[in-house]
């Protein structure tokens, strides 16, 4: 029986520490707060064990949670030692860190390989695996700004940021209250609902069809830079300029596609509903707005994006003392940028929380399509 099985992730991983150990030590002569040999030698210990581990002939699922323990309780302890040491760190820090970062891309390799036997087992490993690829953009952006000393102004660490998040939690909540439960959700809900009422009636009229579509190519290439000051002057500096910035972003991709989708259903199936003497707002509720989800969803998930972007950079032209935008051109302008970071990394959330709501429904609504059951 095969005992061992090599990857080039070990071997690779297994070659850096080597190179590590003869260029030691992690930190430069002088550092504040010096690395204890016993801590580095424990530290290269667990990256070999590592590596010789990831070659061993085991279950998946035993490797896997072995790397994914392993590497990132390796890559902590050697973020915990650049710190302090700001700029300091050495050829072998980044090395094995890089060593590290070998190993978790092992994990990942074998928790791709497995194939669980329930729907639960498979919904962790889609969260699981996304997880670990964020946490390491994570580390590695750590690893560079403290190691390589990069100033705070140009690239905070994501651990100042964090802090940065903990200690303005009530700023961040009213600017989100602001920008996102006013200006992004009103204009998203005004502007996809317009323009899937108005789709519809651009499908049962042929002239609206023919003279919207070009129009809503045109506005859609239209720059939010230029919409939004004008949409300031004439409803005011609150939410409701933004909502309306939201509305025009949000509208004529809704329109598109609702028309588009409406267009989906074949001709057999149209023939069908006919010689069941169906009319038209029967076909259309039982054919043809069914065969349009996959693309009103579609547009759904490209305007939960496009919402966001355009109310927080309508704030930028004028809005009261509150609100994601308002933030951080504000705080640009004081180089707090850590608060700057941590109004992106809010945004980020909550952006990405609000397409995945949208995919969610999506899975419910549009659960007989092809895309969806080979999911």
């Amino acid at each position: 029986m095969k005992k061992i099985s090599f990857s080039w992730q070990g071997v690779l991983a297994l070659v850096l520490t080597a190179i590590a150990i003869i260029t030691l030590p992690l930190m430069a002569e002088g550092a504040p707060d010096p690395v204890s040999p016993l801590t580095v030698g424990l530290t290269i210990t667990l990256i070999v064990a590592l590596a010789f581990i990831s070659f061993a002939s085991l279950p998946k699922p035993y490797i896997a949670a072995v790397l994914l323990v392993g590497a990132h309780w390796a890559a902590w302890v050697l973020l915990a030692d650049v710190t302090g040491n700001e700029g300091l760190a050495t050829r072998s820090f980044f090395l094995l860190i890089a060593a590290c970062w070998l190993l978790a891309w092992r994990c990942v390799t074998e928790l791709s390989a497995m194939t669980p036997g329930s729907s639960l087992g498979r919904s962790f490993l889609r969260l699981l695996i996304p997880a670990i690829f964020g946490a390491w953009i994570l580390i590695i952006w750590e690893a560079l700004t403290r190691g390589a000393g990069i100033p705070f102004v140009l690239l905070p660490p994501p651990s100042a940021i964090g802090v940065r998040i903990a200690g303005s939690l009530p700023i961040l909540a009213d600017d989100v209250r602001q920008t996102i439960f006013k200006a992004v959700f009103a204009g998203y809900i005004i502007g996809c609902g317009a323009g899937f009422a108005v789709a519809i009636l651009a499908d049962r009229v042929a002239f609206l069809r023919c003279g919207l579509l070009p129009i809503g190519n045109m506005v859609s290439a239209l720059p939010i830079i230029g919409v939004a000051p004008i949409m300031v002057m004439w409803f005011g500096f609150d939410w409701q300029s933004k909502a309306a910035v939201v509305t025009i972003m949000t509208f004529f991709p809704m329109l598109v596609n609702t028309v588009a989708g409406l267009a989906a259903s074949g001709p057999m199936e149209r023939d069908l509903m006919q010689t069941y003497a169906s009319n038209y707002w029967q076909t259309l509720l039982k054919l043809r707005l069914p065969a349009a989800m996959p693309f009103i969803f579609n547009a759904l998930k490209i305007n939960s994006t496009l919402a966001l972007i355009g109310a927080i950079v309508a704030e930028f032209f004028g809005t009261p003392i509150v609100g994601m935008g308002f933030r951080i051109s504000t705080e640009i302008g004081r180089m707090n940028v850590d608060m700057v970071w941590a109004e992106i990394a809010v945004a980020a959330l909550v952006g990405s929380i609000f397409y995945g709501v949208v995919a969610l429904a999506e899975r419910a609504v549009t659960f007989w399509h092809p895309s969806i059951r080979g999911g």
